[in-house]
């Protein structure tokens, strides 16, 4: 195993088992750098995924594409028929 591949492995542990538990990213190696995918409940948690990343990905090329999943209310009532 690589430096690089182990240094995303412990990120990736660290999204999902810290205080984020976030399952919902994906961070892999494409060649020389890393991509870090995913859909994050709100826009706080991708600032707090993308501080983890540079972190602990530092001196690598990382390419973030984080979705914040729309979570608003309604704006009208739903008619149940």
């Amino acid at each position: 195993m690589s430096t690089m591949d182990y240094r995303v492995a412990h990120l990736s542990e660290r999204l999902a088992e810290g205080p984020l538990a976030e399952l919902g990213v994906q961070v892999v190696v494409h060649g020389e750098s890393v991509l870090v995918t995913g859909t994050v409940p709100s826009a706080h948690c991708r600032d707090e995924v993308a501080r983890l990343v540079s972190e602990a990905l530092d001196g690598l090329t990382v390419h973030c594409d984080l979705v914040v999943a729309e979570a608003s209310s309604p704006d009208q009532a739903e008619e149940l028929a």
